[in-house]
């Protein structure tokens, strides 16, 4: 970084001049385009929802396109634009932005605006990925359901904009650690996926009594009964003033693959919210493919979206809710969910035939054997704070702080 800091000792000894975007660049909204445009081949585009699902800091090639003559009512983007969501379901994703680095003029569609401007485009788009940035939008964030940024509000954001020989350098620097942090990334997430396919394996031999091997334990007893039987839907509920961001699980805020849940971006104020307790196992209840499945350790509220499963009073000395959690937390038991899910284009998993799904029950001894080698494999693969996910992180952690030094400058009186 000792070539930066000469640079702006060179360039800049007073400070870095600050700008609004406005000021730096045209601000063009774009609309229309929905996906039944989208065509095999023809102009490329970048629909909005990609930019936050797809796409990183800069992109040369599009994986969606439109026809010719749908492309010429929408927003064109040149070599250097960016493009960045207006809209968004959260605060993270709204205003995510990429630099266009393309040969090609393509094109944009509503929820995005393109920003033309005479910047080094990965340097702002580097730029937006900053807390500095994240703290100006949430500002200008309107909305709860869908959070809304306008093209008006982004114009006010303020920018440093040190020299483009600085800018340059900068992204040199940014690059180099994008590219690092993304090679070591891939082999932790395949070591990681190993682990997560050694786990399943182990997980789903433990938990078939109907068709035990030489290598598992020695057959035990066990019963079968019906999901209904042993266990039943909240039925309680809690004032939605009284949650946090914490205790609040929507089906945004489950993680996929059975990875249990983060802290949630929305939290309603007013009305009641379905309450769930320590142990009880929430289920998100749309797009059973997606696996979102959490044991909860704390008592809160959740919606209409997400099942909440509770072993029943008299099933509780004979059945540990964890053991219950890693029989539904299962290839089986949301291979189970899809069958019967209903509705094509956003599938619901079906509550009453999710209750009649088959739980073996074996004596408690043996649920709390295989309970306690499941839950060791669970730390490892899932737990952000060991094993493998957790070096990934701090190399998350690592990159972002480098970058967030980089890109923190001192504003020139």
């Amino acid at each position: 970084m000792s070539r930066i800091d000469d640079l702006i000792a060179e360039h800049c000894p007073r400070g870095v001049e600050f700008k609004a975007l406005g000021e730096i660049a045209d601000l063009v909204r774009g609309n229309g385009m929905p996906k039944s445009d989208f065509k095999e081949s023809g102009v490329g585009c970048i629909h909005y929802g990609q930019i936050y699902t797809y796409y990183g800091v800069w992109a040369t090639e599009t994986i969606s396109f439109v026809a010719t003559t749908t492309a010429t009512r929408l927003a064109k983007v040149d070599k250097g634009d960016l493009i960045i969501t207006n809209t968004s379901e959260n605060l993270e994703d709204v205003c995510k932005a990429v630099a266009w680095l393309g040969k090609e003029q393509i094109v944009t569609g509503g929820h995005a605006t393109v920003i033309k401007h005479k910047q080094d485009p990965k340097y702002l788009a580097y730029f937006f990925r900053t807390p500095d940035f994240f703290a100006q939008k949430k500002k200008l964030a309107t909305g709860t359901k869908v959070i809304d940024v306008s093209a008006k509000s982004l114009a006010k954001i303020r920018i440093p904009v040190p020299p483009l020989d600085v800018q340059r350098e900068i992204v040199k620097v940014l690059d180099t650690f994008t590219k690092l942090e993304a090679e070591l990334e891939a082999e932790l997430e395949a070591e990681l996926e190993a682990r997560r396919r050694q786990y399943q394996y182990y997980r789903d031999a433990l938990l078939s009594f109907d068709e035990r091997t030489d290598a598992q334990a020695s057959k035990q007893l066990y019963r079968w009964m019906t999901l209904g039987e042993i266990a039943t839907y909240s039925k309680s509920r809690t004032p939605s003033s009284g949650l946090d961001a914490d205790s609040y699980v929507g089906v945004d805020n489950l993680l996929p693959d059975m990875r249990g849940r983060t802290s949630s971006s929305y939290v309603p104020i007013s009305g009641t919210s379905t309450g769930y307790e320590p142990n009880d196992i929430l289920i998100g209840n749309i797009r059973p493919y997606l696996k979102k499945i959490w044991l909860a350790d704390a008592a809160g509220g959740t919606n209409q979206d997400v099942l909440v499963v509770q072993i029943k009073e008299r099933m509780r000395k004979d059945l540990k809710s964890r053991f219950l959690y890693h029989q539904l937390a299962s290839e089986k038991f949301f291979a189970y969910d899809m069958q019967h899910a209903k509705g094509a284009k956003m599938p619901r998993g079906d509550k009453e035939s999710i209750l009649k799904y088959e739980i073996a029950i074996p004596p408690i001894e043996e649920q709390e054997r295989i309970v306690s080698i499941l839950d060791k494999f669970d730390t490892l693969v899932n737990d952000l704070s060991s094993g493998l996910p957790a070096e990934l992180e701090a190399r998350r952690q690592q990159y972002e702080h480098y970058r967030d030094r980089l890109l923190t400058f001192r504003e020139a009186a």
